[in-house]
């Protein structure tokens, strides 16, 4: 049989068709299992499977001679089953290789490596308001409140060093303007002359002196140190580790290894998702507050252009790393196993799995990506 070039076939691979390759026969097409919603990995695109592992895969099966159909799965979960019930023989997508699933199934040899990521949204204005928020907030005014207090103290005392009471009666000034002149005075430090003529007074002024410029120092290092961070940490959702997340509104994939992480913390507000891409409008509609799933996914979707007035970022990455691959089923010949390793091997070799990747995440061709190993 003529072999037919690659590219021409790529259309019959997105649509589920049957490859015919040199060295099969027609009862030995593989029956190959594909998940929607998982991008960059594996969905389909105007009626087209496409994705950094349907494509790895198409190339896998045309270097390995191996023709096969593939059939639209509801999860990843259920997929795996299927090769282990024999009903599929190869499941493809970007399956992480847990030691949960490694003793329940078989696997081929991994193409790279991944780990869990928290996207949450970054509101643009989100910073101001916060920082607004934190100027207004009770520690902050403590602090003002007792400055002033200080204040109003030693205006008290250099009122009655410099006898301030004669004063007004001489001049019929008004002693509240005359008070509210002195604190003015001693609150910014300039025309001290006026208010003092003597000693006791001067020392006083030297004390406001002090306690004005510690006082400002103080504030300053509370808002920028304390009040700001804080701030910034609330307007992005900064977390200190994955555990932070159990309280939050989350979205996951069902079947996928963020879901047993999320039971495994015990997150109550779990909201299930058909696909990855779908949490962006989720988000911007603050139906939820973040996204797990594997960081490739995650960086693919901040990729995308940002969603309303949302921009995606990531919160926490590199949670739990392990190797992806496809499943295979254990019915699978050992021959045939050996074909498709290889020629993953040499994919990776030539450079195929990260040129894949880079597109994936709109990358330039040759940017330094992460090592897979």
């Amino acid at each position: 049989m003529k072999r037919v070039g690659f590219g021409l076939l790529l259309p019959l691979l997105a649509l589920g068709l049957v490859f015919p390759a040199r060295g099969q026969q027609q009862g030995s097409v593989l029956r190959v299992g594909v998940v929607d919603g998982s991008q960059p990995c594996s969905y389909r695109e105007g009626g087209a499977w496409t994705g950094l592992a349907v494509e790895l895969w198409g190339r896998v099966a045309h270097r390995a001679a191996l023709p096969y159909v593939l059939k639209p799965m509801p999860s990843i979960k259920v997929m795996l089953e299927a090769t282990r019930s024999g009903e599929l023989d190869v499941a493809v997508e970007c399956i992480n290789i847990s030691p949960n699933r490694l003793q329940q199934y078989r696997f081929s040899l991994p193409f790279q490596e991944n780990g869990q990521a928290v996207l949450v949204a970054n509101n643009h204005f989100s910073l101001a308001s916060a920082f607004v928020e934190a100027l207004l907030s009770p520690s902050l005014w403590r602090l003002v409140v007792l400055l002033l207090l200080v204040l109003v103290l030693m205006s008290a005392t250099v009122w009655r060093f410099e006898n301030h009471a004669a004063q007004v009666r001489e001049t019929g000034q008004a002693p509240l303007h005359r008070l509210i002149k002195i604190f003015t005075i001693l609150l910014t430090g300039e025309g001290d002359s006026e208010i003092v003529n003597t000693s006791r007074g001067r020392g006083v002024l030297m004390v406001g002196y002090l306690v004005r410029n510690v006082s400002s120092a103080v504030l300053v290092g509370f808002l920028t140190v304390e009040l700001v961070e804080e701030a910034r940490g609330r307007a992005s959702r900064t977390f200190g580790s994955v555990r932070d997340i159990a309280q939050l509104r989350v979205a996951y994939k069902p079947g996928t290894v963020s879901e047993e992480l999320l039971r495994e913390l015990g997150v109550s507000a779990a909201v299930p998702v058909t696909s990855i891409g779908s949490s962006l409008a989720l988000l911007n509609q603050h139906r939820i507050d973040a996204v797990l799933a594997d960081e490739l996914q995650l960086r693919y979707l901040m990729a995308q252009k940002s969603s309303g007035s949302l921009t995606p970022v990531l919160s926490i990455s590199g949670v739990r790393p392990e190797l992806q691959g496809f499943g295979l089923s254990p019915r699978l010949p050992e021959a045939t196993v050996q074909s498709i390793n290889l020629a993953i091997i040499q994919l990776k070799r030539s450079g195929v799995v990260q040129q894949l990747r880079q597109r994936a995440l709109g990358e330039e061709p040759g940017a330094k990506v992460a090592s897979f190993f």
